[in-house]
């Protein structure tokens, strides 16, 4: 059989497998990115050389700092302070949503979720609420604001590792309002939606205020750590290596710290990061490499445009909601680390500032997991919360808050971006 053949059977078996075993999902790639190099699809080396080591450094980097500010309790006791001060109970779950999208900023999704989640459940009980629709508010929240920098979330950071953007191009790119701006404009109007939903619950809030902060420390050094990404762009232009550094080197003093003032043994702060989803884009980075190396991603590109002709807005608006849709029901991360050297290629045959397309592809695909409950890893874990509390999620009590708040965000996100990038 062919070198491409057997890349694109191992690359559709693989994502074929991650929506039918979507907990085995680390397992799939690294099996399946083994077998492209075993049976000579690719060489060690490539294989080797298709790992964005510069993601991976970030995302790693930025686990660890990030489960720090989590033991910190900073993020909790906001969240207490918050509620205490709302004039209802509508708008205490209002803003638990919009202090989670902050935090899901610069935080891991599953990470902020863990953080947050107590809070709800701890105001649900006060005042004998079922807590599943607003434990699906703050999923979904979490999983909105991920994108809107490039340390918020693994698929900004494949974006970021594959264009070369810097933090600071997070927020203007080439002189344009860039990603953040569209993220915030959707995070406004799914507030809207979430204030339609909560708008009944009119009595006041209160609760017994039991978080304590721990320490500032961790808080300071998140912030430091934003200001040296933004900073790091003057030295490394190409986003080549020095982010990925950055974020080690802080992520590995969180843990120095944690361990000389709260006594926990960094060996242990190591062994709690997530090295499932580390391994899982590691494999996702092979297969997609193999594709890649084989002609696939050109020969989707052309099979696309030549569906989209000339027709620029079609091709836009196709690759936004064919993302909305595949990420509903797929792991987004697989899905835009295929379809980012797709757009790439379309905007090249069309002769257009690939930007509008990779921003559009990234809003559909972080955005469309908010549909379901099993398409983004928050929602799965959040669903898990409320199954130890006794609260079952069915599919449809999830989309009744996830469809409306997704239409809004996208909608709203994805028409800032055809109208400040179109003539890009």
């Amino acid at each position: 059989m062919e070198k491409s053949t057997l890349a694109l059977v191992f690359f559709v078996l693989a994502y074929l497998l991650f929506v039918v075993l979507p907990t085995k999902r680390t397992i799939i790639a690294v099996s399946a990115s083994l077998l492209v190099i075993i049976t000579g699809v690719i060489s060690f080396g490539q294989a080797f050389s298709a790992i964005n080591w510069n993601v991976m450094g970030i995302f790693v980097g930025t686990l660890a700092i990030a489960d720090v500010f989590m033991q910190s309790r900073v993020p909790a006791w906001l969240a207490e302070v918050i509620v205490n001060k709302a004039k209802s109970t509508c708008w205490a779950i209002l803003f638990i949503c919009a202090l989670t999208g902050f935090i899901s900023a610069f935080v891991e999704n599953v990470a902020t979720v863990l953080i947050v989640a107590p809070i709800a459940l701890a105001l649900a009980k006060k005042l004998e609420l079922n807590p599943m629709n607003m434990m699906i508010g703050i999923v979904i929240s979490s999983n909105l604001q991920g994108a809107a920098t490039l340390i918020g979330d693994p698929p900004s950071m494949l974006l970021g590792g594959y264009t070369k953007m810097t933090f600071s191009d997070f927020i203007f790119f080439h002189g344009r309002p860039s990603i953040f701006f569209a993220v915030e404009l959707g995070a406004l109007a799914s507030l809207v939606v979430l204030y339609f939903i909560f708008r009944h619950l009119r009595q006041k809030t209160e609760i017994i205020a039991v978080e304590k902060v721990k320490s500032w420390v961790p808080t300071i050094l998140l912030v430091v750590l934003i200001i040296a990404l933004a900073m790091s762009s003057f030295f490394d232009t190409g986003f080549s290596f020095l982010a990925g550094i950055i974020c080690m080197i802080f992520g590995i003093a969180a843990l120095v710290w944690e361990k000389f003032v709260n006594k926990s043994p960094i060996i242990k702060g190591i062994k709690s990061l997530d090295w499932d989803t580390t391994l899982f884009l590691m494999g996702i980075f092979i297969l997609v490499g193999s594709v890649t190396a084989t002609g696939w991603i050109e020969k989707i590109a052309e099979g696309l445009s030549s569906i989209v002709g000339q027709n620029i807005f079609f091709g836009y608006t196709l690759l936004v909601f064919i993302s909305v849709f595949v990420s509903a029901f797929v792991d987004n991360v697989p899905f835009l680390a295929a379809m980012l050297p797709v757009a790439m290629s379309m905007a090249a045959k069309l002769n257009i500032n690939p930007s509008l397309f990779l921003f559009g592809l990234l809003i559909g695909a972080s955005l469309g997991g908010n549909i379901t409950p099993i398409g983004a890893s928050a929602n799965i874990v959040g669903c898990g919360l409320l199954k130890k509390e006794g609260y079952n999620v069915r599919f449809r009590d999830f989309v009744k808050i996830g469809l409306p708040f997704t239409l809004a965000a996208v909608g709203a996100a994805y028409l800032f971006v055809w109208f400040v990038w179109k003539s890009a």
